[in-house]
């Protein structure tokens, strides 16, 4: 593996990912434009609601996992609609038995139901036991850089802060929290919620982000498939951008061409 390869790989709780694009399941119109928008994504992990989507709980309605097999895709369990750690714990001990085992989880604990921000306090009650329950946790949680620490020191395999509040497209409202929690991470740090268009998903990657995790921004856009497309080049822009370095911000003008050794 070349050196460019390997900068372009996310690796979580020891897997290698070729995307660092990961999108979710929901709000699509059907499962056929769910089917095509992930495919256009190129993203090879997707999150699944276990309160919301069927994928094995009710065998006599279509399952999500005929569109999105886990043979071809790594299925990412969460806990949407979860407003207490009890209740997260038990989604994921539930999704672990319709998956075989699976130990790649999210965890979300949300706080209330118009701001859907996140209950820091049963969050980290939550991750303490699901590590020691063998887990694989990411957890999205508040730009707050101190909590994202104690969630990395209690195990989680990945820190998802949010840019701004879920489903609101508003973007990335406090990138300096954001690059506060990248650079004490040892763990991957992905943006979750809040991006709106490929501009926020490329922010978030050349902002240091190891990835992004998006669903309302795809699915709720005109065309959720061209959308879709446009994600995954934005990430990968801004990914490349990151790994280039970009010119300082300077209040002064600089010539593109240099002004020594010009002939008149």
């Amino acid at each position: 593996m070349t050196d460019n390869q390997q900068a372009n790989n996310l690796i979580i709780a020891g897997k290698t990912y070729r995307s660092r694009l990961l999108v979710g399941s929901g709000k699509y119109k059907d499962l056929d434009e769910t089917r095509r928008a992930t495919e256009a994504s190129g993203a090879e992990i997707i999150t699944v609601a276990i309160r919301r989507v069927n994928i094995g709980q009710d065998p006599s309605a279509p399952s999500l996992l005929d569109v999105v097999p886990p043979s071809k895709y790594t299925i990412l369990p969460n806990t949407a609609g979860c407003y207490n750690a009890e209740d997260a714990i038990y989604t994921l001990q539930l999704a672990r038995e319709l998956l075989n085992g699976h130990k790649l989880v999210k965890l979300e604990v949300l706080g209330d139901e118009k701001t859907l921000f996140p209950n820091m306090p049963e969050t980290l009650k939550a991750a303490e036991v699901l590590v020691k329950d063998g887990f694989d946790v990411m957890v999205y949680c508040s730009d707050d850089p101190i909590q994202a620490k104690m969630l990395e020191d209690i195990g989680c395999c990945a820190i998802m802060p949010l840019a701004s509040l879920i489903g609101s497209g508003m973007g990335i409202l406090n990138p300096w929290n954001l690059s506060l929690i990248i650079e004490q991470s040892k763990v991957p740090v992905l943006v979750d919620a809040g991006v709106g268009t490929a501009s926020d998903a490329a922010i978030a990657m050349e902002l240091g982000c190891d990835g992004v995790l998006m669903n309302t921004a795809i699915a709720g856009a005109k065309d959720p498939v061209r959308m879709a497309r446009a994600m995954k080049l934005a990430i990968e822009a801004g990914r490349e951008a990151f790994l280039a370095g970009r010119i300082p911000r300077k209040f002064v003008a600089s010539p593109s061409s240099p002004m020594a050794g010009r002939v008149a």
